[in-house]
């Protein structure tokens, strides 16, 4: 599944990065790495841009961006 699927509320954890780049570089930089736990805080009206929780901080990113992140759902939020 990847980070655009998931919907308000869910939480998840980084399996993956997909593309190539600026766009991955971005991304990591973000602090958006394998093994980090997300969590979809909202979305704008029409679904794009996210707002992601990382690492303590809110993140807002496109769907094209998150549609990168490969993630596995979790229950819990670290």
């Amino acid at each position: 599944m990847t980070l655009d699927k998931l919907k308000p509320g869910e939480k998840a954890v980084v399996v993956s990065i997909g593309g190539r780049g600026p766009v991955r570089r971005r991304l990591i930089d973000m602090g958006i790495t394998p093994q980090a736990h997300v969590m979809i805080k909202r979305t704008a009206p029409f679904g794009d841009p996210l707002e992601v929780n990382v690492r303590g901080y809110a993140l807002s990113m496109r769907k094209s961006e998150a549609s990168q992140v490969t993630v596995e759902r979790v229950d819990k939020y670290v």
